[in-house]
C-alpha cells in the first residue's frame, strides 16, 4: 500500500517536543513532505540554530516514520531556520488563521518551462516591464534558487532593506519591484540546497518581504515540472500560468508536461510564448530564419487548447540588453523586440479578463493605452 503524506503526518504527530509540550506537527515545524514508494523525506524548522535539539527531534521523527509507517523507510530529514519561528507567537488554541499569502496582489502570475534554456528568465522580465510601462504595479519574484537570472538581468547588486519588523524590501529597478535569492548570497557562492530547502527559502519571499500592493506579481519558476515546482504552485494563490518554449519538439515535449502540471493542481494556462521563433540578422531585417522549426509551440497550443500568446525572435539586441541589466523594452522600446513583448504582454492581460468572465470572477488589471 502506497504511503500518503497524511500518514507521515500522523506518525509525526506522536513526536514531542521537550520543551515547548506540544507535538511537532501542531508547532508548524514540519514542512515540504515529499513521499515516494518507500522514500519520505521532510525538512524540520527550528527558529534558531540547536544542534542539540535537532540531532534530538530528527532522531524522534526518524524512530515515528519507522514504528508506526514502515520499518523499512527510507527516511531523509533536512533541518532548516525559519526566522519568522523566532518571533513570539501565542498558543497554537488562541492562534488567528494563518495570514493570506501576497494579499495586497490582484494577479499572481507564474512564468515557467519544462526545460531550461529556452529564454524564460528573459521573458519574465521583459514581461514584468512591459507591464509596469502601463502604469501596473508590478512585483517580480525570482523563485529559482539554484540560478537566478534577475540580478543580472536587472543590473542590482545591493541587498534589499529590511523594515523594523523584520521584512524584507524589495529593489525597485524600471518600475518592478524585485527579490531573489541572488540579491542575498554572493555571486559566485553555488547554492547546494535540497529541493525542501529551496521551497522554504521560496515560502519566506512571498511571507516575509513587504510587497505593498501590487497589480501583478510575476513569478519567475525554476525550470522543469519537479518536486520543487509543484510545491511552489501548491503554496500560492496563482491567478494562472505562462509557459515559455521554443519550437523544437525536445522543448515542445515539456510544454506538455507543464500543462499537464498546472492543470493537476487547478491553475489556468494563461498562454504559451514561443521563443527563439525565427532568427533575424542584423544587416537584413527582412528576413527570417526559422533554425529549430516553425511555429512549433503555436500549433502545440492550439492542440492543447490553450491561449497562444506570441513569438519573440532570436536577435542579437535582446541578448545584450539582457547582459547590461536593462530588458529590452526598456533598452530599445521602439525595437520589433520591445513591441513583440509588449504585443505579449497585452494578449496575457486579455487572457486574464477572458479567464475571470469565464469563472465569474473579476480580474482588475490595466490595459497599454
Amino acid at each position: 500500500m502506497a504511503i500518503s503524506k497524511d500518514q507521515v503526518k500522523t506518525a509525526l504527530s506522536h513526536v514531542l517536543h521537550p520543551d515547548e509540550g506540544q507535538d511537532v506537527v501542531s508547532l508548524d515545524m514540519i514542512q515540504d513532505v515529499i513521499v515516494q514508494d518507500q522514500y519520505i523525506s521532510f525538512t524540520l524548522e527550528f527558529p534558531e540554530k540547536n544542534d542539540k535539539l535537532e540531532n534530538l527531534l530528527k532522531k524522534r521523527c526518524h524512530d515515528a516514520i519507522l514504528t508506526f509507517i514502515d520499518k523499512e523507510a527510507v527516511v531523509d530529514i533536512t533541518t532548516g531556520i525559519n526566522i519568522s519561528r523566532a518571533r513570539k507567537e501565542p498558543p497554537r488554541e488562541k492562534q488567528e488563521p494563518q495570514a493570506e499569502i501576497l494579499p495586497g496582489v490582484k494577479n499572481i502570475i507564474a512564468v515557467s518551462s519544462g526545460k531550461g534554456g529556452v529564454g524564460k528568465s528573459t521573458v519574465a522580465a521583459n514581461l514584468a516591464v512591459a507591464l509596469a510601462g502601463t502604469g501596473a504595479r508590478v512585483g517580480l519574484m525570482d523563485t529559482d534558487i539554484y540560478g537566478p537570472s534577475i540580478p543580472t538581468m536587472f543590473d542590482v547588486t545591493e541587498r534589499p532593506g529590511i523594515t523594523t519588523d523584520k521584512k524584507l524590501v524589495p529593489v525597485e529597478k524600471h518600475g518592478v519591484h524585485l527579490v531573489s535569492m541572488g540579491f542575498l548570497v554572493d555571486t559566485d557562492q553555488a547554492m547546494i540546497w535540497r529541493g525542501p530547502m529551496a521551497t522554504s527559502a521560496v515560502k519566506q519571499f512571498m511571507q516575509e518581504v513587504r510587497w505593498g500592493e501590487l497589480d501583478y506579481m510575476i513569478l519567475d519558476l525554476p525550470p522543469g515540472t519537479g518536486d520543487i515546482q509543484l510545491t511552489i504552485v501548491q503554496s500560492v494563490p496563482l491567478t494562472g500560468a505562462v509557459i515559455v518554449s521554443t519550437p523544437q519538439n525536445v522543448a515542445l515535449d515539456d510544454v506538455r508536461k507543464g500543462v499537464a502540471m498546472f492543470n493537476k493542481v487547478n491553475v489556468p494556462v494563461l498562454g504559451v510564448v514561443e521563443n527563439m521563433a525565427w532568427f533575424t540578422p542584423e544587416d537584413m531585417p527582412e528576413k527570417r530564419y526559422y533554425i529549430f522549426g516553425k511555429h512549433g509551440a503555436r500549433k502545440l497550443a492550439a492542440r492543447l487548447e490553450v491561449p497562444f500568446l506570441g513569438e519573440i525572435p532570436l536577435r542579437e539586441p535582446i541578448m545584450q540588453a539582457s547582459d547590461k541589466g536593462v530588458p529590452i523594452v526598456k533598452a530599445d522600446p521602439a525595437s520589433a523586440s520591445a513591441e513583440a513583448f509588449r504585443e505579449i504582454s497585452n494578449r496575457l492581460q486579455q487572457s486574464l479578463v477572458a479567464m475571470g468572465s469565464d469563472r465569474g470572477k473579476k480580474v482588475d488589471i490595466r490595459f497599454r493605452p
